[in-house]
């Protein structure tokens, strides 16, 4: 779940980070008002959750509470990567000397934090990770310990040789630390971590992607989603308690298990053809399931048909045989559906769809087949 730069601000400032003051605002008046009590110069910078802003004419530097007002005015309700600016933040600007990376991610070969600093920040640390992979110190941090003073050590020493600065480094990045575990982030980030002139560090620009698994224990995280700004497929499909990633192909794939889900679009690569999405209806699955999975799929223009591959164990074929006689008749589906059905009340099922104009498949390969060759036709 990725969240506004104004909300992961508070968060970083909850943890003692030294970012400059800010007001969010809605309003060009509002931005005079925020800019007047700030002092100027103020950073204008739009809350869209998407990256290269500064690019697109979303982040902007005022040197009045008119000019505030003024850039405030022209940014909101202009599109930046197919989302409207609705919100802008109105933030203290900082004097920079120099500017840094900080961040941390997952690491899935260790199954750990893993934090990545530069010296060369204010870019795009891919690039630099492309290029200069050398401007780039990683360190793996146990989180059975946390963050251990060695590492800190390491890691500011290699961003600055100056001792007040180096420290003022490390204690930001413990704290960064800290604001990534609190909220059971997959991403936190500040790019650009400043020095200004006076030796002072700022944290000027605030990231975090909150993994999703973990707000069944953080609820008040949950108001920060912006649904707007997500896909309305995924929307919907988390609302029915389904799992699903849009992709750019054309057959559509209603799965049981992220297993067999993954396999099936493998298979339908291997014959020639692209996914046009996973989706995963899961273990137990009503017919309402099934329902709102074909709801979803049939939202995307690029379908030009549907494999349904059902392994039951726990699903039970009947059921899923039951939402597809639904969608049949409350969508008005008119791509090929391919049904392969196995496992739980196989036969019930089958014999279900007896009268229908479905499409039957008794494997999966014999099922990839027939709906690549109907997407075709």
């Amino acid at each position: 779940m990725k969240i506004h730069e104004a909300d992961a601000r508070r968060i970083f400032s909850r943890h003692g980070l030294p970012v400059p003051p800010s007001e969010l605002i809605v309003s060009a008046d509002q931005a005079k008002a925020a800019a007047e009590e700030l002092g100027c110069p103020v950073v204008v910078k739009a809350q869209v959750l998407v990256g290269g802003r500064g690019k697109a004419g979303g982040v902007k530097l005022a040197a009045t509470p008119a000019e505030a007002a003024e850039k405030a005015e022209s940014m909101l309700g202009m599109e930046i990567k197919g989302l409207t600016v609705e919100k802008i933040l109105i933030a203290k600007a900082v004097e920079i000397e120099h500017e840094l990376y900080a961040g941390i991610v997952i690491d899935r070969r260790s199954r750990k934090p893993l934090m990545m600093v530069s010296a060369a920040g204010g870019i795009d640390i891919e690039e630099v990770a492309r290029t200069s992979p050398e401007k780039i110190m990683k360190v793996i941090i146990d989180p059975l310990w946390g963050i251990m003073p060695f590492q800190l050590r390491q890691l500011q020493s290699f961003l600055s040789g100056e001792r007040e600065v180096a420290r003022q480094i490390g204690e930001a990045l413990k704290q960064l630390y800290e604001a990534f575990m609190a909220v059971d982030a997959s991403l936190a980030e500040i790019n650009p971590l400043v020095i200004s002139p006076e030796g002072k560090v700022w944290a000027i620009d605030a990231k975090i992607n909150i993994d999703d698994n973990g707000l069944y224990r953080r609820s008040e995280l949950s108001e920060l989603r912006d649904e707007s700004a997500e896909d309305q497929g995924e929307t919907e499909a988390r609302k029915n308690d389904l799992s699903f990633v849009k992709l750019d192909g054309s057959i559509g794939c209603i799965v049981n298990g992220a297993g067999l889900a993954m396999a099936t679009m493998d298979m339908i690569k291997h014959y020639g053809a692209k996914p046009a999405n996973f989706l995963d209806i899961g273990g137990s699955s009503s017919p309402q399931k099934v329902l709102a999975a074909m709801r979803i799929i049939l939202r995307d223009e690029k379908v030009k048909s549907i494999l349904i591959n059902i392994f039951g164990g726990i699903t039970r074929c009947d059921d899923v045989a039951q939402g597809i006689i639904d969608a049949k008749k409350e969508l008005g589906i008119d791509v090929p559906l391919i049904v392969r059905l196995t496992g739980t009340n196989e036969e019930r099922a089958l014999k279900m769809l007896e009268d229908t104009d479905l499409i039957t498949a008794a494997s999966m390969d014999e099922g990839v087949e027939k709906a690549i060759e109907a997407s075709r036709s």
